[in-house]
């Protein structure tokens, strides 16, 4: 133990844990021991039950950061996350208590990268090619985003019309990423979510996937989060 708190990183939607690795070596290489799991995205109870039994092994204080639906699973973790000491938000949705995906989405104009969804017998979404290449990871070289969108996971329908509970952030410090020129959460939207969390922000000109874009900018957030919270005891962990 280096007295800094753990990582623990949240994939969303189309995507698994590697989406994280550029980050994932710069955490790694500055000593923070870091921890990007795979996500089942058959429910935000489910995906929370993930989220939890991560947390559970870790030893001491842990900043979890999300991506685009990652950012709703570490909110729906509400006022029980005893050992999180902060919340980073990478183009992802921070919604507040009541609201769903499906609702907030249904606002404005459906954003290019999610025009095309192709739903299974199953009800799960999956992100087309053309759709994920020139849209979701547009700032992507084309053939690591096609790598990427073979190893995307699909997201069950059903999860768009789930209410958030009383949101994580209301009790948690936390940092924002706004990616300036995504296709898949509006700007303008991010900068809502930022706004109303009280999020200490960045903006970045990317993509969706910034993380993967922009992975310097990403990285550097997630340490000055954990910097900030450097051997804060987990029980003071409230701002």
């Amino acid at each position: 133990m280096n007295g800094r708190p753990n990582i623990v990183l949240v994939h969303g939607a189309w995507a698994d844990g590697s989406c994280w690795s550029g980050v994932v070596e710069r955490l790694q290489a500055d000593g923070y021991q870091v921890t990007a799991p795979q996500f089942p995205l058959t429910s935000t109870a489910d995906d929370v039950a993930r989220l939890r039994q991560v947390l559970n092994l870790q030893d001491g204080p842990t900043i979890v950061a999300g991506h685009s639906y990652g950012g709703q699973i570490m909110t729906a973790l509400g006022t029980d996350a005893p050992n999180v000491v902060g919340l980073i938000y990478i183009a992802a949705f921070g919604l507040d208590n009541g609201e769903s995906l499906g609702a907030l989405l249904s606002q404005g104009p459906t954003p290019p990268a999610l025009e095309h969804l192709v739903t299974d017998k199953q009800g799960f979404m999956w992100q087309p090619q053309d759709e994920f290449v020139q849209h979701f990871a547009a700032d992507v070289d084309p053939v690591r985003a096609r790598v990427m969108h073979s190893v995307q996971q699909p997201i069950a329908g059903s999860i768009f019309s789930e209410a958030m509970g009383v949101p994580a952030w209301k009790s948690l410090p936390s940092w924002y990423l706004i990616a300036t020129q995504d296709q898949a959460i509006p700007p303008d939207a991010q900068r809502m979510f930022a706004s109303r969390m009280g999020a200490t922000s960045i903006e970045v000109p990317a993509s969706h996937v910034a993380m993967v874009s922009h992975p310097d900018e990403a990285a550097q957030l997630i340490k000055t989060a954990a910097e900030t919270r450097t051997a804060m005891p987990a029980g003071q962990a409230a701002r």
